[in-house]
């Protein structure tokens, strides 16, 4: 899927039960105090010297690792949204490059099944904006870094620092700027929980029971980055294949790479484990591209094509989970706070009346709200690839 700075999108978010609970989660947390703000590179080598420097009074620590302290990186991640961006990718390379240099002897591994057997600790990092204060509006970036022992799943240790986000892309990796998706799911909340974990407590267990896939995923999602749709079918096929795989980043992969293979029936069949998961874990949101200022989809067909295909699937697993919703609308902060009510709300009410062409006995069960962008998670107001979760219409189940 292209994004275009210039449109309108909406995202479908399907949700159930705990949804309130997870969007709380996933809103931006409010920082107290704004006057530790550094620029990012300061930032980021506070938070890694303060990391490694908790690593010195760790005598098992010191013994495992001779001569270098060979760690494993599992890849970071935007805490709020659960992408990995070009900011992600820059976070981790400092952090690696910092780790890596004298005066500390860290030996990064590569996030592979290999590099497992061969680590006992696990290093994961993320940034997540935070609001600023009545004086600087600006927002900025709490940079979260753990190491977790990986026989035991402890935290060993943790630091965090505040950024200025200045100058930085938040653009979405490929995968993620692809997705029909949001593929934050309880494994990508773990991996956040266990970068802001204390020391000496336990880093998150879905997540780390999960490790072992999450490696072959990383493989897999690389490989479609670099558009090798091929070998990347492969590996989310290898990924589904293991005891802990059925995870919506792979559904969502396997669906991505027969979509990009011409494969309609694959893909389908994928878009549909993807709503039945999302349903099934509360956390699933599907993205639609509108032309501006309308309730009307995009009128790229290469773009709007599969919408049609979307809605099949979410109102055919909807009518099977026998599944009551609000459909509630939302949009980026461009334009006034009246207009925005306005259109998420039409929006909202488009999307429930697809539906209900699609299942009329789902269309009975849905009702319609519109949020405008008083709950944005994103927030740049920048109507592009980076905003685009903001501009989404959540389906939240309520009791029938």
């Amino acid at each position: 899927m292209t994004f275009l700075s210039n449109a309108k999108r909406v995202l479908v978010s399907a949700t159930a039960g705990l949804f309130g609970v997870l969007m709380g989660c996933a809103a931006p947390p409010q920082a107290t105090n704004l006057s530790d703000e550094q620029p990012f590179d300061q930032a980021v080598a506070q938070a890694t010297d303060g990391l490694a420097a908790q690593t010195q009074k760790l005598p098992a620590f010191l013994a495992k690792v001779e001569s270098k302290r060979g760690v494993v990186l599992d890849p970071m991640l935007d805490a709020v949204t659960g992408q990995q961006t070009a900011a992600t990718v820059l976070l981790e390379n400092r952090v690696s490059q910092r780790l890596t240099t004298p005066p500390h002897a860290f030996e990064i591994l590569p996030f592979q099944s290999a590099s497992l057997a061969r680590a006992q600790y696990l290093l994961t990092g993320t940034m997540s904006r935070v609001e600023g204060n009545a004086a600087n509006r600006k927002r900025a970036l709490q940079i979260n870094l753990a190491l977790t022992d990986l026989k035991s799943g402890t935290v060993v240790a943790q630091a965090s620092a505040l950024a200025r986000d200045e100058g930085l892309d938040h653009t979405p990796l490929a995968y993620y700027r692809d997705s029909p998706v949001l593929v934050k799911d309880k494994v990508i909340e773990g991996y956040a929980r266990t970068s802001a974990t204390p020391p000496g407590q336990r880093g998150d267990a879905f997540y780390l029971e999960r490790i072992a896939a999450a490696t072959v995923i990383n493989e897999a999602t690389a490989l479609y980055n670099q558009e090798r749709y091929v070998e990347a079918l492969g590996q989310y096929r290898s990924a589904l294949a293991m005891p802990t795989g059925e995870q919506i980043r792979v559904m969502n992969g396997i669906y991505l790479t027969s979509a990009k293979l011409g494969r309609t029936a694959e893909a389908e069949q994928a878009f549909g484990r993807v709503v039945a998961l999302g349903i099934a874990y509360n956390e699933l949101g599907v993205k639609f591209l509108f032309n501006p200022g309308s309730t009307d989809f995009w009128s790229d067909p290469r773009v709007s094509g599969p919408y049609g295909m979307w809605l099949r699937q979410i109102a055919k697993e909807g009518t099977a989970a026998k599944v009551c919703m609000n459909v509630v609308g939302h949009t980026s902060k461009t334009g006034s706070e009246q207009v925005n009510d306005t259109l998420s709300l039409q929006r909202a009410n488009f999307i429930r009346q697809k539906l209900a062409t699609e299942s009329a006995a789902l269309g009975s069960r849905t009702k319609t709200a519109g949020m405008g962008f008083r709950q944005n998670i994103v927030g740049s107001g920048t109507d592009n690839a980076v905003d685009a979760l903001d501009r989404r219409v959540e389906f939240k189940i309520i009791p029938c």
